[in-house]
C-alpha cells in the first residue's frame, strides 16, 4: 500500500511577511518551515505504519528550492521517501494550478491514500484536498480528527458544531486531517540524521507533462489585487488592583455594553 502525504514549505507564522512588485509572497525574504498543520498529516501516516498497516510513506511537496527543507522534517518524522516538485513556471500559480501539479505528481508517484493538513497556514484556504480530489477522480474524507485504514476502507471520525460524524470512503482516497488527531512527534538527532539518507526525487513540469502555460500567475485564475500593513493593535487597559479592581473592572466592561 502507498501514502502520500501533501506537505507545503511556508513563511514562519511569526515572521514579518513581505511581497514581491508582482504582488507574491516574498518567500525568498522570511525563513521557511514545514507546515504545522501538515505535520499532522504526517504524523497520522507514520501511526499507521506503527500499527501495523503495511505502507511506504511517501511526502510530496510543491514549491522553491527551499521547500526541501520542509521534506527533509517529514523524512525525519518518520516517511520513507518524497517527491518534490520544482519549475519555476510553477511561481504565483493559485490553488487551482497548485492542484493540477499536485495530480500530476500523484498519478505518478501512485497511491492507495492521500494525507494533507485541513489547510495551511500562509493561505489558510482549506481547499486543495477537495480540489486534488476532484482532479483525481477518488472521494474524499475531510477534517477527520480520527482516522483508521481496514481492508481496503478509510474510516474517518469528524465533530461539527452540531454533530460527530463518521465517515467510510473505499480507497483509493484522499483524507484530510486536524489538530486533534494528535500531537506531531519531535524528531530525535538520530531521525534527522537519517532523514539525509533517504531518497528525494526532484521533478520539474515536463517530468509530470503538464504544459507550462497552464500554471504560474499568468494562468491563475484568483490573484492579488493590493496589500496593506496591518494597523498595530492599540494599547490596553491596565487595571491596577488597589482594593477596587473588581469595581474597575466591571465599569470598563459596562461602559463598553459587556454587562
Amino acid at each position: 500500500m502507498k501514502i502520500v502525504v501533501l506537505v507545503k514549505h511556508v513563511p514562519d507564522p511569526d515572521a514579518t511577511w513581505s511581497f514581491a512588485p508582482d504582488l507574491t509572497l516574498d518567500r525568498a525574504a522570511v525563513e521557511g518551515r514545514l507546515s504545522e498543520l501538515d505535520e499532522y498529516a504526517v504524523e497520522q501516516a507514520v501511526r499507521l505504519v506503527e500499527g501495523g498497516l503495511d505502507a511506504e510513506v511517501t511526502c510530496l511537496t510543491v514549491g522553491p528550492p527551499a521547500a526541501a527543507d520542509g521534506l527533509r522534517k517529514a523524512l525525519a518524522m518518520g516517511a520513507d521517501a518524497a517527491v518534490h516538485v520544482v519549475d519555476d513556471a510553477i511561481h504565483g500559480s493559485d490553488a487551482l494550478s497548485t492542484s493540477l501539479v499536485l495530480a500530476a505528481a500523484l498519478e505518478r508517484t501512485g497511491f492507495d491514500l492521500v494525507l494533507t493538513g485541513m489547510g495551511s497556514t500562509d493561505a489558510e484556504m482549506s481547499v486543495m484536498p477537495a480540489m486534488v480530489a476532484d482532479r483525481l477522480g477518488v472521494p474524499q474524507a475531510t477534517f477527520a480528527g480520527e482516522l483508521a485504514v481496514v481492508d481496503g476502507t478509510v474510516t474517518i471520525k469528524r465533530e461539527t458544531e452540531t454533530a460527530v460524524e463518521h465517515v467510510s470512503a473505499d480507497l483509493p482516497a484522499v483524507v484530510s486531517v486536524t489538530d486533534r488527531t494528535g500531537e506531531s512527534r519531535y524528531p530525535a538527532f538520530r531521525a534527522i540524521m537519517l532523514a539525509k539518507k533517504k531518497p528525494v526525487a526532484t521533478w520539474s513540469l515536463a517530468d509530470l507533462s503538464v504544459d507550462a502555460e497552464r500554471v504560474g500567475l499568468a494562468a491563475s485564475a484568483t490573484r492579488v489585487v493590493g496589500t496593506e500593513t496591518a494597523p498595530p493593535r492599540p494599547a490596553g487597559v491596565l487595571v491596577t488592583d488597589d482594593g477596587t479592581g473588581a469595581s474597575q473592572l466591571a465599569e470598563f466592561l459596562a461602559a463598553r455594553g459587556l454587562l
